[in-house]
C-alpha cells in the first residue's frame, strides 16, 4: 500500500492506493518506419473573441466575485456590510445537481449582493463585490 495527501478546495484527504503487481509487457510485431511526412507552417490561432479576453472586473475599492459556472444560487449566506475573511463561504450555488460553496477570495466587507436565492446565473455572472 502506499500513502498519498490530496488536496481538493482547501481540504485534505489521506488516501492508500494498493499498488497491483506490473502488468506483463506486450509485444508487437514490428512495423516498417516510414518516411517522415513533410509538416506544413502551423496555423496561427485565431485570436479570443472579447469575452474570453475580458478581465475580471474591478471595481473601485473593491473585488469582484463572478459566478464560477452557470447555475441556481440556492442561498446567500452573507448580508451587505458584513465583514468576511478569505476562504469564508458567500453563497452556494446548485450547478448540474451538485451544491457547489462559492468563497470569498479576500478579505473585507460585503458592499454589493447582486443575487437573490433562487436566481439563475451564467459563468462569470457578476454575484457579489466585496471592499
Amino acid at each position: 500500500m502506499r500513502a498519498f495527501r490530496v488536496t481538493v478546495n482547501g481540504l485534505s484527504y489521506d488516501v492508500s492506493v494498493e499498488e497491483l503487481a506490473a502488468a506483463p509487457a506486450v509485444r508487437t510485431a514490428p512495423q516498417s518506419v516510414a518516411a517522415p511526412k513533410q509538416v506544413a507552417a502551423p496555423i496561427a490561432a485565431p485570436a479570443k473573441a472579447a469575452h474570453e479576453t475580458a478581465a475580471k472586473p474591478t471595481f473601485l475599492n473593491g473585488e469582484a466575485v463572478l459566478a464560477p459556472m452557470p447555475g441556481v444560487v440556492l442561498n446567500v449566506m452573507v448580508e451587505i456590510g458584513q465583514t468576511v475573511n478569505c476562504g469564508d463561504v458567500l453563497l452556494i450555488l446548485e450547478a448540474m445537481k451538485m451544491e457547489n460553496e462559492v468563497t470569498a477570495p479576500v478579505a473585507g466587507t460585503i458592499k454589493e449582493i447582486a443575487v437573490a436565492k433562487g436566481a439563475s446565473v451564467n459563468a462569470r455572472d457578476l454575484m457579489l463585490v466585496i471592499e
